[in-house]
């Protein structure tokens, strides 16, 4: 662990709260214009949550200001460091980058700030940066040396050839991927993600995060993805551009959204539309390593037309049958029948769940669109889940959803 800050720091970060409350963003935005002018550190984000309104802005700025808020009981951040420890992992960010953003945060901050940012007050935002940054690679150094150790185990960015590729529904395809050199890969805990850059054709890069959709193996990995019609080009590159033979590249398995190695309670995965991919990685290993542990996997989707892998993982709760699987089709097709292709009409709700799931016994995955985390993650909070038995994986920046 870093130094402890000092009480002097400590009075000083708690002083500048209000001042952050009301420009958080407006410093967030100053810092991100710095640090993109350096074009290698600039390659090292994922811009889609970028832009004068971005997520990511605001996400930072929340971020900031918890920090703040939270100086005396950096405790209550451990979720946090954790998700962003593993989000650095995947984007392969290193301890040589961490300067750059000092740098650009504490100028940006003088920019915004003015007169009240006195040089005591940058000195102990210098200091409050590198006492996180330090807990943030020390973290980091973990994740990557437990990687590393594995059979089959990388860092950085390593080829991948693209083995297969599946259509499963109107929207969604899967691409299977197998080491370019012929190695092998570390089981990735079900539920995490691998992060990929994909060079496109007017020059520029693009990085994503996709769920790996199949059980830890050996060999290989599969992910499935949905093609994304307004999407920056990642989804739209894999679906139209990249096929079989192909190679791409990706670091290592990320992410703090992962299923119990060793279930001790009923389990409830909860996903909408593409957010079944982490699902699937789960039920198959809830089916190959669990099969006596109750499961209840509810869906919601639009129609039997996007619906992807529904046959695959009805086989498997057919074999194994303490999983049981519900879908729901908020706009059915007429080719669509109740009580043959879906259980339900319209949307998953709470009072459903109570009645035919251990709600209040049960750990509870979530994982799909903002809209729908936000719906079952304050959903869940009012019907009194506790918070503790509540995980989710949101793609992108979770500013309001940590917050909630």
């Amino acid at each position: 662990m870093p130094k402890p800050l000092s009480p002097e720091t400590i009075a000083l970060i708690k002083a500048t709260v209000p001042l952050l409350a009301e420009h958080g963003p407006t410093i967030t935005k100053a810092m991100y214009r710095r640090l993109f002018q350096d074009d290698h550190i600039r390659a090292l984000f994922n811009h889609a949550n970028q832009g004068e309104d971005g997520a990511q802005v605001h996400a930072l700025a929340g971020a900031i200001l918890a920090y703040a808020r939270n100086i005396e009981n950096l405790g209550a951040l451990t979720p946090v460091v954790e998700r962003i420890a593993h989000k650095h992992v995947g984007y392969h960010i290193l301890p040589e980058h961490y300067p750059y953003v000092a740098t650009a945060l504490l100028a940006a901050i003088k920019e915004v700030l003015g007169d009240a940012a006195t040089d005591a007050v940058l000195n102990a935002w210098g200091e409050a940066y590198w006492f996180l940054a330090e807990v943030l690679k020390a973290r980091e150094s973990v994740l990557r040396d437990g990687i590393e150790s594995q059979q089959g185990g990388w860092t950085g960015w390593r080829k991948f050839t693209v083995a297969d590729k599946v259509r499963e529904s109107a929207v969604i395809t899967s691409f299977i991927l197998r080491p370019a050199d012929s190695g092998g890969v570390p089981r990735h805990k079900p539920g995490q993600y691998l992060t990929f850059r994909f060079p496109l054709a007017d020059g520029t890069e693009v990085k994503r995060n996709y769920s790996i959709s199949c059980a830890p193996q050996d060999g290989q990995y599969r992910i499935s993805v949905k093609r994304e019609a307004n999407g920056n080009g990642g989804s739209r590159h894999l679906h139209d551009h990249v096929q079989v033979g192909d190679i791409i590249e990706a670091t290592p398995p990320a992410g703090d959204f992962y299923l119990d190695e060793a279930p001790t309670r009923p389990v409830i995965l909860l996903s909408g539309g593409v957010g079944l991919t982490p699902m699937v990685s789960m039920v198959e290993e809830i089916a190959a390593r669990h099969p006596g542990l109750e499961t209840h996997y509810i869906h919601g989707a639009l129609n039997g037309t996007t619906h992807a892998m529904d046959a695959h993982v009805r086989a498997l709760a057919t074999q194994h049958p303490t999983i049981k699987v519900a879908t729901f089709y908020s706009d059915p097709h007429p080719q669509d029948q109740l009580g043959v292709t879906h259980d339900g009409e319209g949307f998953i709700s709470i009072d459903w769940l109570r009645e035919n799931t251990p709600l209040h016994q049960a750990d509870i995955y979530l994982c799909g669109p903002k809209p729908f985390l936000r719906t079952y993650l304050s959903g869940l909070a009012l019907a009194g889940v506790a918070a503790d038995r509540v995980h989710f994986e949101f793609f992108g920046p979770a500013d309001d959803l940590i917050a909630a």
